[in-house]
């Protein structure tokens, strides 16, 4: 199953829905994803019978007549990262001169939920608060079942499905601040979508090709059976004394390739187009925008 967080040109409303095919239907009884998410596997089966059957999908409307929005707008609590979980991104942002030290547990920090952006909406680039915009392909998951201390073995059943998320970064107020979530969390800079793939329909998450492109041209390309901690592994230190809700949302990471790692470094530029895709699940659509200089 495919879900989706849309709105109609004559109703701003967000409102969750099915995806089937080249159309999208209402998702009856929910106001929010979110919800139908917390209402757990008995829910997620029922309406995947119903509309497996046909009986849910009437009156849906095209994909191309609706606007599209972040799967969940609004998290509850910021979006978990991984940082440093590719090995070839570990290299690309070494020091010269300095061996690469491959992270020995994940390493963990968060984006703030007022970064979370739609996945065809514009990026503002605040050029008072940066001018080092980054882009990241970055694998989402999406918690289905609330936990704690899970096992690697269990995790899997605690996934409701997976995203795509860009993990945007202002990489001068990344290194400026000693930490990274000032750097990771300005307005808009976590675009995501266009889908929710439910992993049953996903399949094997590590098997996965990831890539982005800025206008046209492929930066980022590699799959997700490179990441250093898989997500079983991810959702076992995340959860261990520490308890992951429905709902949350977890960036698990992303490959070389981004514009910190080049040399020179390229940053993004006005009305650079970035396009993140992942395998089985879509492609966002950005366009940086940047607000005039003061």
């Amino acid at each position: 199953m495919r879900y989706v967080t849309f709105s109609f040109p004559d109703d701003p409303t967000p409102r969750p829905g099915v995806v089937q095919g080249d159309r999208v239907f209402d998702l009856k009884g929910f106001r929010q994803l979110v919800d139908f998410i917390a209402a757990g596997p008995d829910a997620w089966r029922r309406t995947a019978s119903e509309f497996s059957a046909g009986a849910a999908a009437t009156g849906g409307r095209a994909l191309t007549s609706v606007r599209l929005h972040a799967p969940i707008p609004r998290p509850s609590k910021n979006i978990f990262c991984l940082g440093l979980n590719y090995a070839t991104h570990v290299r690309e942002t070494s020091k010269p001169g300095k061996e690469p030290k491959l992270p020995e547990v994940p390493v963990f920090f968060t984006k703030a939920p007022t970064a979370v952006n739609g996945p065809y909406d514009s990026i503002p680039w605040d050029r008072s608060a940066t001018e080092q915009v980054d882009y990241e392909v970055e694998l989402g998951v999406i918690v289905g079942v609330t936990g704690r201390n899970l096992t690697r073995a269990a995790s899997r059943g605690h996934v409701f499905g997976y995203t795509i998320v860009n993990d945007v970064s202002a990489r001068d107020l990344q290194f400026r601040h000693g930490q990274w979530f000032k750097g990771k969390s300005l307005d808009g800079f976590c675009p995501m979508g266009p889908v929710v793939v439910t992993a049953d329909e996903f399949g094997d998450a590590q098997r996965k090709r990831l890539s982005l492109r800025v206008n046209g041209t492929t930066k980022q390309n590699a799959t997700t059976a490179d990441m250093i901690f898989p997500i079983d592994v991810i959702l076992e230190h995340l959860s261990r004394g520490m308890t992951i809700e429905a709902g949350d949302i977890i960036a698990t990471g992303t490959p070389d390739g981004v514009g910190l790692g080049r040399t020179p470094p390229e940053y993004l530029r006005d009305d650079d187009v970035i396009e993140a895709e992942i395998e089985g699940i879509g492609t966002l659509r950005n366009q940086l925008v940047a607000s005039p200089r003061s």
